[in-house]
């Protein structure tokens, strides 16, 4: 399984951008396909994700009203779309692969699994998102 992720840059805050990963190399048809970033000096964090499933979406608090993720089944393709970009929101943003079976349910203590890192199986290479205030 491969992820290929594109679409980071630099923008102002305010701003938008659009990241894309495309998967190949599988096939499952139940999965989970999420957005995690990693700043400086800080843990991975879990940003969105997206059940293959019936197309659940699923956001952080920080990207809840801001981010918008989707999907495309016929490419495997999924999308982030920023809106109102924060400085704070500045990290090498990874795209996730959890092939085994997507669970919207399933937690660790507080967390969904769909939020823990250790839930995905593969990761793609990560693309670079700055915003400048």
């Amino acid at each position: 399984v491969q992820l290929q992720a594109s679409g980071g840059g630099l923008v102002q805050a305010g701003g938008s951008l659009r990241l894309s990963c495309t998967a190949s190399g599988f096939t499952s048809h139940t999965y989970g396909l999420g957005w995690f970033r990693q700043a400086p000096g800080k843990e991975r964090e879990w940003v969105s994700c997206i059940s293959s499933i019936d197309d659940s979406t699923y956001y952080s608090d920080s990207a809840k009203g801001r981010f918008i993720i989707s999907r495309v089944d016929a490419t495997n393709t999924v999308y982030l779309q920023m809106n109102n970009l924060r400085p704070e929101d500045t990290a090498v943003y990874y795209c996730a692969g959890n092939m085994r079976g997507f669970s919207a349910t399933l937690k660790y203590g507080s967390t969904p699994y769909y939020a823990l890192p250790r839930d995905y199986d593969y990761w793609g290479q990560g693309t670079q998102v700055t915003v400048s205030s």
